[in-house]
């Protein structure tokens, strides 16, 4: 039993972290309709900007987490101004080509600049907290503990956002049909702004939580964006909720499926077949996925 437990709480803490990645990316896929392949990027940027943050400027360890997250609101603003926002008007005919070809350059840009910049070599922020909670036979290091808190408190303050703010209610109206919420006065190209602004800043906050934790390294944001599109097609495209659960999900069924495969070896090698199996399971019982749902639209 406390192996299961030790496994599942693992499994819990980088789910959380995987649904903060995830939550970011449905934010930019449901508002601007952006399939944003450059996620990833953005979660190292915020991994390096933490590290720098804490070792520049000697603040605690989660004042670089809300830094990073600060850094990467303001980069994916920019970005989107100046990248992205092209393809909403008529000087680009081919709209989801442009989309996908800009973000993934985005990607090729900030992993080799990540190279230049901050070199090959594994760098590490220092720990949120020395030490680890011990709860019987339970062990669990601070810092896996304060960064799932920490993903939690974020969690639940985005989705009480986007439900009690009127900004987070515009940008629910916006998800669901861009020309009715311009009919009650919603701007839908600042919203599309802020919607990648707030989604690179959750890819950031992500990456800044996981480097206390792991190395940091220009190319460690590949694999947490593979999961990210994993997520938000199990939680249900487009569904903010969904994509929480789902990175929870899919958390835990990797940590107990590594743990309980008879080969550890060959279990760590199948970590992603046991989130590509949970997505076909899931699809074949429920297409939409799990929170999928139908948009009303009125244009």
């Amino acid at each position: 039993m406390s192996y299961f437990l030790l496994l599942a709480v693992n499994g819990l803490v980088i789910g959380l972290i995987y649904a903060l990645t995830a939550a970011g990316l449905t934010l930019v896929f449901s508002v601007p309709k952006v399939v944003n392949f450059g996620h990833g990027s953005l979660y190292m940027l915020g991994g390096y900007a933490s590290y720098y943050i804490i070792t520049a400027l000697h603040v605690p360890p989660l004042v670089g987490v809300a830094g990073a997250m600060v850094a990467l609101f303001i980069f994916g603003v920019v970005f989107e101004r100046l990248v992205i926002a092209p393809m909403y008007t008529d000087k680009v005919e081919r709209k989801d080509e442009y989309a996908i070809i800009v973000t993934f350059g985005l990607t090729i840009l900030l992993t080799n600049l990540g190279l230049v910049v901050f070199g090959p070599f594994a760098k590490s922020p220092p720990s949120f907290m020395t030490g680890a909670l011990i709860l019987g036979p339970l062990i669990l290091p601070y810092d896996r503990l304060i960064a799932a808190v920490t993903a939690v408190v974020l969690l639940v303050g985005l989705a009480l956002f986007l439900k009690r703010t009127s900004l987070g209610q515009a940008l629910d109206a916006v998800s669901q049909s861009r020309e009715s919420a311009a009919v009650i006065g919603i701007d839908p190209l600042r919203m599309y702004t802020v919607a990648f602004g707030l989604g690179s800043a959750l890819a950031g906050g992500a990456g800044a939580l996981i480097a206390p934790i792991f190395a940091l390294s220009p190319s460690m944001g590949d694999l947490p964006a593979v999961q990210a599109f994993i997520i938000i097609v199990l939680g249900g495209m487009g569904s903010v909720g969904g994509s929480i659960a789902g990175g929870i999900l899919l958390g835990l069924v990797q940590g107990l499926g590594v743990g309980y495969l008879p080969d550890p070896n060959r279990a760590l090698a199948y970590t992603q077949a046991f989130g590509a199996l949970l997505l076909v399971v899931t699809l074949l019982v429920r297409p939409t996925g799990l929170f999928g749902r139908s948009h009303l639209r009125l244009e």
